[in-house]
């Protein structure tokens, strides 16, 4: 079976931010750059934004950038390993790990460009992840934090194929800045035995807080796969920026970001 990955997404300022003038918190990324290939990895990330956390912005690019760099590097080096559960093991055990050195060693290096003032600490970086990675052979999903992680089938279901983290509620979440980060990832590593997942998305938190229960926000996972079939992934592309400004105006009036990973099996 030959898969095609094809990538888009959108970040928009949140209403609120922009009343405020403040930062759009929220950050995404995807290799490769050109948004289609047999092998893609996308993420997202959500600076945490208050006060305590003057720099999360920054800390949010630097985790989309080095993840998804860092995530590709391991894609490339498992091509020629035929063990599933070897890849599995390494995903589950050392990507974490990685990670958050990547991250750790990046916003060190960004301290030294602007020092941190006597009353911050590096906690000022802090930031939610959220990762998927596609290949032939597999998915994986990472997730550090709040934000949802959808995958869509063929016939339109549509699951959140990492389990619940019972400590997130109200505005409390993991974070990259959290000492020993990496054990609170969750991850799920899915071997492509059958037909592919139609859909990926990835999206903060703003998005799903803009919907008025969470059957809502699953239904835009269906919702999507129905308008890419009539129309094309490029025209939902193009009208993605409006669709999230929409949301968020009329929603939470938060950051608000949304990736869409699109397979195409002939």
């Amino acid at each position: 079976m030959s898969i095609q990955w094809q990538v888009v997404g959108q970040s928009v300022r949140g209403a609120a931010h922009e009343r405020n003038g403040l930062p759009n918190q929220d950050a995404i990324y995807w290799l490769p750059s050109v948004g289609y290939g047999r092998s893609v990895v996308l993420a997202a990330a959500d600076g945490h934004g208050s006060a305590r956390y003057s720099r999360s912005h920054i800390g949010a690019r630097l985790a989309v950038e080095k993840t998804v760099q860092l995530v590709d590097e391991f894609l490339a080096s498992q091509t020629s390993v035929d063990n599933l559960s070897l890849i599995k093991h390494a995903v589950e055990e050392w990507l974490p790990r990685a990670l958050v050195r990547e991250w750790s060693e990046a916003v060190a290096e960004d301290v030294k460009k602007g020092p941190l003032s006597p009353d911050e600490s590096a906690v000022a970086y802090g930031a939610t992840l959220l990762v998927a990675a596609v290949t032939e052979r597999f998915v994986l999903y990472m997730q550090l934090g709040d934000g949802e992680i959808l995958s869509v089938s063929a016939g339109g279901e549509v699951v959140c194929p990492l389990a619940k983290d019972e400590r997130l509620f109200a505005n409390e979440t993991t974070s990259l800045c959290a000492p020993e980060a990496w054990r609170d990832f969750r991850v799920s590593f899915q071997p492509l035995t059958q037909t592919p997942p139609a859909l990926i998305l990835l999206s903060t938190d703003g998005y799903p807080n803009s919907f008025r229960d969470e059957a809502g926000f699953m239904k835009v996972g269906s919702d999507l796969l129905n308008m890419i079939r009539e129309n094309g992934l490029a025209s939902v592309s193009d009208q993605l920026a409006g669709w999230l400004r929409d949301s968020t105006r009329a929603g939470s009036g938060d950051d608000v970001t949304l990736g869409i990973l699109c397979s195409l099996v002939p």
